[in-house]
């Protein structure tokens, strides 16, 4: 039986909540520059969308050990 990788698992969630307090972040300092309460596009807020879904991608579709199933 397989060992599992706790420290993937730990990294992943670090990535996680970084990504999360950046968007935190960014949404602040657009509140500060525009206290007037206009919104912004949400692809205005995210700017590293990109970024984190290849890491997240990669993650979930390297499957390259494992053989297919036909």
């Amino acid at each position: 039986m397989a060992k599992p990788n706790y420290s993937f698992e730990k990294r992943q969630k670090e990535i996680a909540k970084k990504k999360k307090q950046e968007e935190k972040m960014a949404e602040k300092r657009l509140r500060k520059a525009n206290p007037e309460g206009e919104q912004l596009p949400v692809d205005e807020l995210d700017t590293n969308a990109d970024e984190a879904g290849e890491l997240s991608n990669e993650a979930a579709t390297d499957n390259s050990d494992t053989p297919t199933q036909a």
